[in-house]
């Protein structure tokens, strides 16, 4: 079977298509024969060694697969072969046929979209969990997002008003604010004098809960326009600079600084982790929540999918194709 393989950390183009022997489940794996496989901004930050996980060399990247189960251990009671899932891991999606643990593994709703399906995965599961269980974003309560156009943007969008919030999307271009607003933001802004028109935006109060996933000077710009007792979500720094917070703004301020980490979550919270799933395919299912897939690639053109997401051009969920 064919597969992508990162052989050492170094530029994105230096990963290969090439054959790899075909998994055999151990006593607690499904295999799956993949139909799409989500394609994320980390997936490029692991293979040049900028990402917090550094696997040893050589290594399949990618998180998110859709597909039919081929196979399954002696220990997996719940899946059989020929059922349709989807599944997440840390590794190993990019390929023609993948390993995944169990615990990884959920059903997928009837007729859904499998490239629909991963964005669910990864960049819904970790705006939902940012919100629901960080955040604990309440009904009526002031949402602001930051790349508020990039997958989990939108997302943090669609589920914000899905939990009842006043949504206001953040993003670099009219094009993209469009977009946002098309995906439920209630309002929109550029990033131009962004403390001054979050504050406007707000009666003068400040956001109650603000998504962030830029950095820098946007991260700095949010930090002042917090509402006491808001929450300032640390998602990532898409911007490429790690911002320095003045604490006394914490303090006199009255807000709270909570970092996320999704795919810590996954692991050290499992249970909360497959009842977070389980609703976003419900609200999916319900048309609450839909992602909106800009681009599919074929496996081979791995390298130009990442190219294409981080060099800033994707406004939705880009997904290979075997």
């Amino acid at each position: 079977m064919k597969a992508i393989v990162c052989n050492e950390f170094g530029a994105i183009d230096g990963i290969e298509f090439t054959d790899v022997e075909e998994p055999i489940p151990g006593p607690n794996e499904v295999v799956i024969r993949s139909e799409a496989i989500g394609v994320n901004f980390p997936d490029g930050l692991l293979v040049q060694g900028l990402y917090q996980l550094k696997p040893p060399t050589p290594f399949t990247p990618g998180m998110e697969v859709v597909g039919e189960v081929v196979s399954v251990g002696s220990e997996v009671s719940n899946f059989k072969a020929g059922d349709r899932v989807a599944a997440l891991a840390s590794l190993g999606a990019y390929a023609e046929v993948v390993k995944m643990h169990k615990n990884s593994v959920f059903p997928v709703p009837p007729r859904a979209d499998a490239a629909e399906i991963t964005a669910l995965m990864c960049g819904y599961g970790t705006s939902h969990y940012a919100l629901k269980q960080r955040a604990q974003l309440g009904d009526g309560e002031t949402l602001a997002v930051t790349g508020a156009a990039g997958l989990t943007g939108l997302a943090a969008v669609q589920i914000g008003k899905a939990m009842g919030a006043n949504v206001i999307a953040i993003a670099s271009t009219e094009e993209k604010r469009k977009v946002a607003i098309e995906n439920g933001a209630d309002s929109a802004l550029g990033y131009e004098n962004l403390k001054d028109s979050l504050k406007e935006a707000t009666g003068g109060k400040g956001a109650d809960v603000v998504f962030e996933v830029v950095g820098g000077e946007v991260f700095d710009a949010c930090s002042r326009a917090m509402n006491w007792g808001g929450r300032l979500l640390v998602i990532g720094f898409a911007g490429g600079t790690i911002p320095k917070l003045p604490a006394n703004l914490v303090l006199v301020k009255g807000y709270s600084l909570v970092g996320v980490f999704w795919g810590s979550f996954t692991q050290r919270e499992p249970k909360v982790y497959a009842e977070n799933m389980a609703e976003l395919m419900k609200w999916y299912s319900e048309g609450k929540v839909k992602p909106l897939v800009e681009a599919e690639f074929q496996l081979a053109e791995a390298a130009k999918a990442l190219h294409f997401i981080h060099d800033r051009k994707a406004t939705g969920k880009v997904v290979l194709k075997p």
